[in-house]
């Protein structure tokens, strides 16, 4: 698990570098930022804390990059001797009360993330550039995590 949340840090790292510089859709930044929140308001769920910032937040390219050092020492922290099975509760973003299990929330944040930067992909490609390269046989193979 540690792994594959180290994998997602790199991805969205990869994309701030892509990002960077003139030219960028502001669709693509605007995605980018969207799962930096995402990922933040899950990990307030899971502490018990309350969320830092909306679900789609309006930030630079630079505000994404400072954002997502922050996470990534925040899911850190967190997968020490997490309890998988553990259940949460909490009210989504239209204010309904759900239980889910932790395993299934972290699941849910690698895989909205790998969501999300597909969308920047297409978004940067339909742009006449081409996207970050975020496989992850490809940061395997090349010793990125």
């Amino acid at each position: 698990l540690e792994r594959i949340f180290a994998y997602d840090d790199w991805a969205n790292r990869e994309e701030v570098v892509r990002l960077v510089g003139t030219g960028v859709p502001p669709a693509a930044v605007r995605l980018l930022a969207h799962i930096i929140a995402a990922q933040s308001l899950w990990l307030a769920r899971l502490r018990g804390e309350p969320p830092k910032m909306v679900v789609w937040p309006e930030l630079t390219i630079e505000q994404c990059s400072s954002e997502l050092e922050i996470l990534r020492e925040g899911w850190r922290e967190f997968l020490r001797g997490v309890d998988l099975d553990s259940k949460i509760e909490y009210r989504n973003s239209k204010g309904e009360p759900w239980s889910s299990s932790v395993d299934d929330v972290l699941t849910h944040v690698l895989m909205h993330g790998a969501y999300h930067r597909g969308q920047i992909a297409t978004v940067v490609r339909q742009g006449g550039d081409a996207p970050a390269y975020t496989d992850y046989i490809h940061a395997v193979r090349n010793g990125f995590v």
